[in-house]
């Protein structure tokens, strides 16, 4: 499976068209984690725990979007995106979106 953030792929051709593919997940910490967080912002420095929670929630949100374009039956999906948004104090969702197309 192809995955790009770019419109069109150079040299390939779009043969079939799908449309909006996407997946998403919900993600928290425990609180052990949140507390060395509140520590960070105090002292400063990487928030390393978040960063690793967000690292697994964008592979989570790729594959189960890559997922869907699959069952679709494309080989490849383009112009890919990611957002997020609270959903909960102390949860996070992960949305990653693009268009599943067949490129020859």
């Amino acid at each position: 499976m192809f995955v790009t953030n770019l419109e069109v792929v150079p040299g390939k051709s779009i043969v079939k068209h799908f449309g909006l593919v996407q997946g998403s997940t919900v993600r928290a910490k425990h609180v052990g984690r949140d507390i060395m967080a509140g520590l960070k912002n105090i002292f400063g420095g990487e928030l390393k725990g978040y960063t690793e929670l967000l690292q697994e929630s964008r592979e989570e949100a790729v594959e189960r979007m890559k997922q869907q374009a699959e069952a679709l039956g494309a080989n490849a999906v383009l112009n890919v995106r990611f957002s997020t948004s609270s959903v909960t104090q102390g949860a996070a969702e992960l949305f990653a979106y693009g268009t599943a197309v067949v490129l020859e």
